[in-house]
């Protein structure tokens, strides 16, 4: 049976995605999907109200999802979740992204997408479609949680905690607000952002440690997200208020929330990203996306809605 896509319904099809996600789930051969917990991330973060959801194309075959395209928290870059032996859904995934999430302006649009190294597959596809190589990419790096743990230190004075010992929104939203650089002190009405992350279906306060300075304030935050299936820690977010750097709070903060992890069945913790700060721990890099991108005016493309690929409607660290 051939895949038919369609547009992504948020309420109908979040779950139906996460499980799928968990599925397919593998670090190396080809391609690789999202972890589930970055999917969730996605979802419940703040800047996902800045992104039209229904721009997410969900391919299907026998009632299962076998792909989804989608952007994360800005138009422009695109993601691609396939399932294994559905190769052939590439250029189409592809014809699908550069009409429904890239972004245009003064008549040129433009997209950028993330294909693993190791997919000579894609990276064959997205080439004859006139994409080219960049600079950027996005790692993932592993690390192998030991057992025993070892103590996990703090400076004199300092506390390590987590948002089930202390959930105080004013103090989270403020070392988030200062530890990725936006500023002194946070504007109004970031409690509101800090419940609707909280909201998702997995957050688990327990998971989510923090650095409590001598004077009660929270100085470094680590999130941590679960996935049981397969034991894994997702570390994200991560944050030190730039005042209290180069303490060892921020290596605390994410060190204990993977010991907790492991205390829970985790066997690895996964990051995305290759900073000294996360190689310093003990990570190391798994794989690699690198970014590859094109660019095309709008009067010469020749993807079209009456392609196969339109959808089914009527329609920073411590």
């Amino acid at each position: 049976m051939r895949a038919t896509v369609r547009q992504y319904n948020h309420a109908a099809d979040y779950e139906k995605v996460s499980r799928f996600l968990v599925r397919t789930y593998r670090t190396t051969g080809g391609h690789i999907n999202w972890l589930q917990p970055r999917w969730e991330y996605m979802h419940y973060h703040p800047l996902i109200r800045g992104v039209d959801r229904g721009v997410i194309g969900i391919w299907e075959a026998h009632g299962e999802v076998v792909g989804v395209v989608h952007p994360e928290h800005a138009m422009g870059t695109a993601y691609f979740e396939i399932v294994p032996g559905h190769g052939a859904l590439k250029p189409e995934m592809l014809r699908y992204a550069e009409e429904h999430v890239s972004l245009g302006r003064d008549g040129v649009r433009r997209l950028r997408v993330f294909i693993n190294d190791e997919d000579d597959e894609f990276q064959r596809v997205a080439s004859e479609m006139g994409y080219v190589k960049g600079d950027g990419c996005e790692p993932m790096s592993h690390f192998v949680i030991p057992s025993p743990f070892p103590a996990v230190p703090v400076p004199p004075g300092f506390r390590l905690k987590s948002l089930a010992d202390d959930n105080d929104l004013r103090k989270v939203d403020r070392v988030l607000w200062r530890g990725f650089n936006h500023g002194d002190e946070p504007p109004d009405g970031g409690m509101e952002d800090r419940e609707f992350m909280q909201s998702a279906p997995n957050y688990r306060k327990d998971l989510n440690i923090v650095v409590e300075a001598p004077d009660g304030s929270f100085v470094s935050y680590c999130g941590i997200w679960y996935e049981p299936v397969h034991s894994i820690a997702y570390v994200e977010p991560v944050a030190t208020d730039p005042e209290y750097r180069r303490m060892g709070l921020g290596r605390a903060a994410v060190l204990e929330g993977v010991r907790r992890c492991g205390e829970m069945g985790a066997t690895v913790a996964c990051v995305g990203t290759t900073k000294p700060f996360y190689l310093s721990l003990g990570f190391r890099r798994a794989y690699s996306s690198a970014a590859w991108q094109r660019e095309w005016t709008e009067r010469t493309t020749a993807r079209t809605q009456a392609t196969a690929c339109s959808p089914a409607r009527s329609l920073s660290p411590g």
